[in-house]
């Protein structure tokens, strides 16, 4: 249905135009500097992706043609080519180990820590919401659990945050779509990640591992806010080293899943 109407719309070619660019979108811009480097990784690895997949497909379409069965005669058959073979693994492994070391410098790039961050989160889930601790400020932001309105986590744009991620109960998974990155937070497991925003503006946030019953609840905020506001942010909110403890989970206690 959608391809008739299209067709009726543009010609063949300007719809095959159409339906190509409308996949190029494939991830939102990045806001901070290690998302820029997973982006400019991206774009290789697709179309690299594009070019092996329009070759199969091209030698698929051209073998079918080709090699159509005219009459129930068996065309000559041929026990072994070895160039084709040799091309054939040779190139695949190429363009593995091209990928791979892309791949290994952006890690490398994206898992880089300052010795000497600007400020320090302590991020804590926890069933069904999100408690960040700033230990030099003296702030704590805590989830009422309730899914309408989760924590804000507040940073500053320009400078390099340390977050650090631990989980009170069972796995977690700390995920911002504009930061192009997911970080694990699991029972027992220490897990750090240096993030540096180059974008102010407000983004969502979420829970991207299952983590029970009331996943869904597990919703925050990332506001970032330049050097100056958020140092009035951080006096305005503070709360002594401690803070206020996170308000217990409807299942705490209770071994909820």
């Amino acid at each position: 249905m959608c391809r008739r109407l299209l067709a009726r719309v543009v010609p063949a070619p300007a719809a095959l135009v159409v339906l190509v660019l409308g996949g190029c979108s494939i991830a939102p811009e990045p806001v901070t500097e290690q998302g820029g480097v997973i982006d400019r990784l991206l774009t290789p690895v697709t179309v690299a992706a594009a070019v092996v997949a329009g070759l199969v497909w091209a030698l698929v379409a051209w073998s079918i043609v080709r090699y159509r069965r005219r009459n129930d005669t068996l065309p000559p058959q041929v026990a072994e080519h070895v160039p084709i073979e040799i091309a054939y693994t040779v190139i695949p492994i190429v363009i593995v180990a091209v990928l791979f070391a892309f791949g290994t410098g952006a890690l490398t790039r994206v898992e880089e820590k300052v010795a000497d961050p600007d400020v320090v989160v302590e991020i804590q889930g926890f069933q069904w919401s999100w408690q960040f601790t700033y230990p030099g400020e003296g702030v704590v932001v805590a989830g009422d659990g309730t899914g309408t309105t989760g924590p804000e986590l507040v940073l500053p744009v320009d400078r390099t945050t340390r977050l650090e991620l631990v989980s009170a109960d069972v796995a977690h998974s700390f995920w911002v779509p504009d930061f192009l990155s997911k970080r694990d937070l699991v029972p027992g497991v220490d897990n750090e990640v240096d993030v540096t925003p180059t974008e102010e503006g407000t983004f969502v946030g979420r829970c991207a591992e299952y983590c029970g019953l009331d996943h869904w609840r597990m919703n925050f905020t990332v506001r970032i806010v330049s050097a100056r506001e958020f140092a009035a942010w951080a006096e305005a909110s503070a709360t002594g080293p401690e803070g206020p403890a996170r308000p217990a989970g409807p299942d705490e206690g209770e071994g909820g899943g």
